[in-house]
């Protein structure tokens, strides 16, 4: 009679095992729906969602870096046409986006569109001087003025240029050149960024995700409009993907992101790199492809972007963008620092370019899961080109993952994550342990019992 209530309570542990085992194995995809329905109502846009939260006020630290080239054959250039010798210097940093949005509104369409207020506050700790250091550069007005008027007018111009007592090149500060300074020769303020502070980018229209979480964060419009004017064709003018500071959720790797950019006038592309550790947390690693800025002779696509054959030697130069139809006719071309992925002519122009795909690529770190960016570099390089002369300051954008959002992460996602894969390992093992020692167990107390019978 023992033996045989033995029997029954290992047949028992045996099916009580089993049964562990399989809802272990259950929580596996219930988990993952669990998790995604999760995911997904969090990272809708809307009011009482950990993403509105995020998304409304400043997120992740967000800064500008900038890199300037000083010129330190200035003199040699403009009296035998010497190649100019450059010097990068930098960087000096700025925070930018600490600004909430603006203007929020929930449309009846399932977006909602706000104004992207713009500031920059200078970083003296993470800059490698104050920015009333000086840096010998292209005077902006001059080099603009050649590029823009005719040679008719060139005996006018030098004219102007003389008695202004200006250059083709100036000594002026940092903070000057970047945020602007008031300009001899044409009576007006000039700069990089003229004007920045107390401006906004936008209107943006993006969608909330509540229908369809597929498409948050993805742009509608831009100023009212559902493509862009720049380009005067139906490709290059297209807007797609987010504004980069977040993407939907559940990313899969053979899909690259879409961004737009507002200050390089159009949308590109990322692609999947490598997985990586961020402090404790998952990310994918996306990065710009040299096909962005090549020229239309390797990347047809591109041949929209060619806007003036002759700057352009007949659309053949790489890693260049003309954007003056976005910049007011103003002759400004963008490329990645020291012409990376760009024409060999572009670099033996000037002496001291090191163009390195470590240290110059543009990339983003997006936490795969609910894909809000946790750390990227955007370069973007403004070139005033005149003839026969590129000279460019650099600048570099940064999104960094402080230790407070780092935590903040693992708190709400990962660690939850983490805990649901233990239970379901925990359950899985234990309910195979007990399934296994109770069947072994029952088989040899058979054996015994069936020998003692004989």
């Amino acid at each position: 009679m023992g033996c045989c209530n033995r029997e029954r309570g290992l047949i028992a542990g045996a099916v009580f095992g089993a049964v562990v085992a399989v809802l272990g194995g259950v929580l596996i995809p219930l988990g993952r729906v669990v998790i995604e329905g999760t995911v997904e109502k969090e990272a809708a846009i809307e009011p009482g969602t950990t993403a509105y939260d995020n998304w409304a006020a400043t997120g992740a630290s967000v800064y500008r870096q900038f890199w300037l080239f000083d010129v330190q054959n200035a003199q040699e250039v403009l009296q035998s046409g010497a190649a100019p010798v450059v010097l990068e210097r930098g960087p000096y940093t700025y925070r930018t986006r600490y600004l909430p949005k603006e203007n929020i509104t929930f449309n009846p369409n399932q977006t909602v569109s706000f104004l992207l207020p713009l500031g920059a506050i200078f970083e003296p700790s993470m800059s490698v001087g104050p920015e009333e250091d000086k840096v010998t550069s292209l005077n902006l007005a001059v080099a603009a003025a050649y590029s823009i008027a005719s040679k008719d007018f060139h005996p006018a111009l030098e004219f102007l240029i003389k008695a202004s007592n200006s250059s083709l090149f100036q000594h002026r500060t940092v903070k000057e050149l970047l945020w602007g300074y008031r300009d001899p020769m044409l009576k007006a303020t000039l700069g990089l960024f003229v004007p920045y502070n107390g401006t906004y980018d936008g209107y943006y229209n993006v969608y909330n995700g509540k229908e369809d979480i597929s498409k948050v964060g993805m742009i509608d419009r831009w100023r009212g409009e559902r493509s862009l004017s720049f380009w005067n064709d139906t490709y290059c003018d297209m807007i797609n993907g987010t504004d980069a500071s977040s993407f939907p959720p559940f990313l899969d790797k053979k899909k690259p992101l879409y961004f737009f950019s507002s200050d390089i006038c159009r949308s590109v592309s990322a692609s999947f790199e490598e997985s990586m550790d961020l402090k404790g947390i998952e990310v994918y690693r996306y990065a710009l492809q040299p096909s962005t800025l090549a020229s239309p002779a390797v990347n047809p696509d591109n041949r929209c972007f060619c806007a003036d054959p002759k700057t352009t030697r007949n659309c053949t130069l790489a890693g260049v963008l003309d954007i003056r139809s976005c910049q007011g006719g103003k002759p400004i071309y963008i490329s990645l620092p020291h012409f990376l992925h760009g024409s060999e002519i572009l670099r033996e122009a000037v002496k001291g370019l090191s163009p390195s795909e470590e240290h110059h690529k543009t990339f983003l770190d997006v936490e795969p899961v609910r894909a809000s960016d946790i750390y990227f570099n955007l370069y973007i390089l403004f070139d005033l080109i005149t003839p026969s002369l590129a000279l460019s300051p650099s600048r570099l954008q940064t999104a960094a993952l402080d230790d407070e959002t780092a935590d903040m992460f693992k708190r709400e996602l990962i660690s939850r994550i983490q805990m649901l894969e233990i239970a379901q390992k925990t359950l899985l093992g234990t309910g195979l342990a007990v399934f296994s020692l109770c069947l072994v167990s029952y088989c040899v107390v058979r054996r015994r019992s069936r020998g003692k019978v004989v």
